[in-house]
This record gives structure tokens, sequence and C-alpha cells, in this order.
């Protein structure tokens, strides 16, 4: 039996985060809550700043049918690329088992898998990691920096992560954002942000040529850190791709909701 709760929560801080950080790209950006969608869209560069997601609790395989349709007919309106999210176990049994065959004849495809994690973690110690040393992003030259980080974990051109985070007043004053440095130089970055009474995790990347060092998680525990010091929260969520997945229980994350992300079929 699936913990709809669990699941709802990871869906709801989704929505919520993804609002403000949208709004924050284009304050005029598509972030309607439709029956069944929410809708956060920035249309820009960064495609993870363009995200559908369903909002349905239990729905049926006729109903999900209906609301890929519809995220696939909103995705198709937009001039720049993006994903739908689905939180799978916010799904039936029946709805669940025809995920992928449902999409495809909605003209998307999987594009790669996600895991809902939360857990009641916080306050983490300070942490400390022998190669690094840890700075809060406060200038759009770290700004840029940690777009770019991400630009290279993820496979975007740089200009396309950013076109996600450039200038952005949010990210340098009320996100609690961090750079890695190791001998001066960038190499991993990790951010937390208050949502709903909860510290969500977002943004976490480590460049490529310095992975499996435990920088990732070290600047994770420091951006929970800092944030859960300013904010006073007890409990932490994040979405976590593949790579990330194995890190985070390291913290004392527990996975809940697996999530499929789709695209548009070319």
């Amino acid at each position: 039996m699936h913990d709809l709760a669990d699941s709802t929560e990871s869906m709801e801080q989704l929505a919520t985060v993804w609002r403000a950080m949208v709004l924050d790209r284009d304050p005029d950006a598509d972030v309607r809550d439709l029956p069944g969608v929410a809708v956060r869209w920035a249309d820009c560069r960064f495609a993870f700043w363009n995200c559908v997601t369903l909002t349905d609790v239990g729905a049926d395989a006729v109903l999900l049918q209906q609301r890929l349709h519809e995220a696939a007919e909103i995705m198709r309106a937009k001039e720049h690329p993006g994903f739908l999210w689905v939180f799978e176990d916010l799904l039936d049994d029946d709805a669940r088992a025809a995920l992928d065959a449902t999409a495809g004849r909605a003209g998307l495809e999987h594009a790669f898998p996600g895991t809902g994690m939360a857990g009641d973690l916080l306050p983490v110690p300070e942490p400390s990691h022998p190669d690094l040393t840890f700075v809060r992003v406060s200038t759009d030259e770290q700004l840029r920096d940690y777009a770019d980080i991400n630009s290279r974990a993820y496979g975007f051109a740089l200009e396309d992560g950013r076109d996600g985070l450039a200038g952005s007043t949010l990210w340098k004053e009320q996100v609690h954002a961090y750079l890695g440095l190791r001998d001066g130089v960038p190499v991993t970055c990790a951010a937390t942000v208050a949502a709903q009474g909860r510290l969500f995790v977002v943004l976490v990347a480590t460049d490529p040529q310095w992975e499996r060092r435990g920088y990732g998680e070290a600047v994770t525990r420091k951006a929970l850190y800092e944030g859960g010091r300013a904010t006073g929260l007890t409990r932490a969520t994040l979405h976590a791709t593949v790579a990330g997945a194995p890190v985070y229980p390291r913290i004392g994350f527990r996975p809940n909701t697996p999530i499929r992300f789709y695209a548009l079929k070319d």
C-alpha cells in the first residue's frame, strides 16, 4: 500500500517551490492550477523551469489518459521544451501499470526517473570536507558558477542554465545556495529554500570531473545546515535523480514516491 500522504507532500512541494522559481524567472510565467494539472512554466531555455505535473490523488487509468493528453497539449503550446513530472504513487495500480503506454499515446516519452524523498532530519551538524570551502551565493558571478555546474552535471548548454538563474534576486537573498570550492574553483553546489513548513533541497550538482568524492553530500549538508539554522524548520524534502538517490539516505532522507519525467516526442 502506497503512502499517499508522503506522495502528496512530495507533489505539493514541487508545485510550491517551482511556482516561486518560475515567477522569479518571469513574473508573467504560466503558473496555472488546473483540475488535476499544475503548470509551472517559465518558457525559458533552462528546461527544469518548464514543468507540468499531475496532481490528482488516486487517479485511475481513464483519468490518467485524460490528464496526460491535457499535459501534452499544454507542453506543445510552449516555445521551449520542458518536462511532465508524474508522481507514480499518486496513481492507482492499473494506471501505474499502464503509465508508459498511456503516455506514449499522448505523444510523450519517458526521459529519466527520479525519487521523492523526505525526512525529519534537521538540525544537522555543521559539515566539513577536507577538499572544500563553502561560500553562499550572493553575487551574479557566483550565481553564474552555480548555473554552470548544473549545466555540466545535467548536460545542458551553459547558456541554457544561465538563462534559468542569471540575475536572480531570489537566489542571492532568499535561497540558501552554496558553492563548494576546491582550491578556489567552484566544483559542487546545493541549495535549500523554505516551502510550506519544510526545507526543500533544490538543484544539487557536482561538476562531472569531480564526482564520487563526497562533494555533493558535503555541500548538501551545508545548505541544509544553514537553511535549517536560518528557518528553524525540522523537516526537509527533495526530488533525487538516479545519481543523487544513493547519497541522500546517508543524510537522513527516506525515499517515498518514484517519479517519472516525460518529454514530448520529437
